[in-house]
């Protein structure tokens, strides 16, 4: 089995600003409802994937899932075999100066009420759409979009503590709920502010370590939510950042989309703009398929994308297609890859026969795109 999550936010008529924004009328907010948006994954994406994947739909609180829509979203998702894999308290279209980091004490307390009220909607009217088996239960994954600034002051530090202490009262309230879902954070290192206070895996990683210790709290269902494409915003080796979230067994869930840099295709990388491509076939790709699927990891991998700005509604479905196969083909012919034969040759400095194994596992899952894709 194999568990792929699709993204409400992937479902959008245009990003607009420099691009349009209504290239797919057919996915604005009245014509593209949620329930909508879960019949369409059902329809016209379920169909084209190997028969061993279950789907996911990951949210934000409180613009895509709230009080008022969450009772029909978990009808709609039952009905259609999908479960809510991913939820996200959208802080950051909210609160503009901080969220639960901020120095402002209206907003800071503001921001946690949020956060909560986002965790009561998990645990209340979308606990009917959970994965029935408990080890695939939901992510909270708390993205640090708000968690930024734009002056360098001695009060980075003070918002630094106090995301501490607002991360702590929510792994608290989470755990008086009942504490059956995962928790993760999503580091970034810009946008949407120029510096965040999780710019980094291990920045997160450590932030968690100092959480535990000062307030007591459990790590074990918290940790991180991997996001491939925000590590290469960094410039920095997604492998690595991979190998530091295994070795604490921090992945919690995963976001395999990427920024293109990686593939010598499509343009991205450090110094370019979240671009949410899906993700692709690259040996980079391969090694982390090949490194996760060694540590048990089981869960859930969403598919944080966006469409193009000149797709169509069926091209931007395409892509999600697109990326959930790539993955899977990337977990196939990682399990073909001879890790003792590579790692041989590195022993022996024997380089360039590595490369030529990387090499052909890429040409080995793009074999089995094709297979799956036609």
């Amino acid at each position: 089995m194999s568990l792929h999550s699709i993204c409400h936010w992937t479902f959008n008529p245009g990003k607009g600003g420099f691009t349009p924004g209504n290239m797919r009328p057919a996915w604005d907010a009245e014509n593209m409802r949620t329930v909508d948006l879960i019949r369409t994954i059902r329809e016209k994406i379920a169909p084209r994937l190997p028969k061993d994947c279950e789907l996911g739909l990951e949210m934000h609180y409180a613009f895509e899932a709230n009080e008022d829509n969450a009772a029909e979203i978990a009808a709609a998702l039952k009905a259609n075999n999908i479960h809510l894999a991913m939820i996200s308290p959208g802080q950051h279209a909210y609160y503009a100066y901080g969220g639960m980091c901020s120095m402002d004490k209206s907003e800071r307390a503001g921001a946690l009420d949020f956060c909560l009220r986002a965790l009561d909607l998990t645990y209340g009217d979308l606990r009917s759409a959970w994965h029935p088996q408990a080890e695939y239960a939901p992510t909270f994954v708390i993205w640090n979009g708000a968690f930024g600034y734009d002056l360098a002051s001695t009060g980075i530090q003070a918002m630094y503590q106090n995301m501490k202490e607002s991360l702590a009262a929510v792994c608290r309230h989470e755990k008086d709920l009942g504490e059956m879902i995962y928790i993760g954070l999503e580091p970034k290192p810009n946008e949407g502010h120029p510096a965040m206070l999780l710019p980094t895996v291990a920045s997160a990683l450590l932030v968690w370590h100092k959480i535990a210790a000062e307030f007591g709290i459990d790590l074990s269902k918290k940790g991180i939510n991997k996001e491939f494409g925000h590590s290469e915003m960094l410039g920095l080796d997604i492998v690595h950042d991979t190998v530091e979230e295994l070795d604490n067994t921090a992945m919690v869930h995963m976001h395999v989309n990427s920024q293109g840099c990686s593939d010598g295709i499509r343009i991205g990388g450090p110094g370019k703009f979240d671009i949410d491509y899906g993700t692709g076939i690259t040996a980079g790709n391969i090694t982390m398929a090949a490194l996760i699927k060694d540590s048990g990891y089981k869960r859930w991998h969403g598919h944080d994308m966006q469409a193009r700005a000149y797709d169509n509604e069926e091209q931007a479905l395409d892509r999600i297609v697109r990326s959930i196969l790539n993955w899977e083909a990337c977990e196939r012919a990682a399990t073909r890859l001879n890790r003792k034969e590579l790692e041989e040759h590195l022993a022996k400095r024997d380089t360039a026969k590595a490369e030529d194994m990387l090499r052909a596992a890429v040409m080995d899952a793009c074999k089995e795109f094709d297979l799956m894709y036609t």
